[in-house]
């Protein structure tokens, strides 16, 4: 069964950066395209960062110029680092597949205070 451990998230203050780290148990890591979600309180799930290869990424226009996905295939790992937070990145992020997502790790909460 594959797993997702998301971590790096915590309590900072606007302006912060933080750096989230998603290690898969995944047998062929690098056929697939990752993503990085988030979800508020009282919002749907959505993706704010993608990968498919080591270099191609896409952005949400609110997320572009501040974060920045990237991913080590070796490791099985893929990282979210977070520049210039604001409070509207309050969220708890998830990564997973980008299409036919494997079930939901527990994510890790962001919280960025004013």
């Amino acid at each position: 069964q594959v797993q997702l451990a998301e971590s790096g998230g915590g309590l900072v203050q606007a302006g912060d950066s933080l750096r989230l780290s998603c290690a898969a148990s995944l047998r062929v890591f690098s056929r697939y395209a990752m993503g990085w979600y988030r979800q508020a309180p009282g919002k749907q799930r959505e993706l704010v960062a993608s990968i498919i290869s080591g270099t191609t990424a896409n952005y949400v226009d609110s997320v572009k110029g501040r974060f920045t996905i990237s991913r080590d295939n070796a490791k099985n790992t893929v990282y979210l680092q977070m520049d210039s937070l604001k409070p509207e990145d309050t969220a708890v992020y998830y990564c997973n597949r980008v299409t036919n997502p494997f079930p939901w790790g527990q994510g890790t909460q962001v919280t960025v205070s004013s």
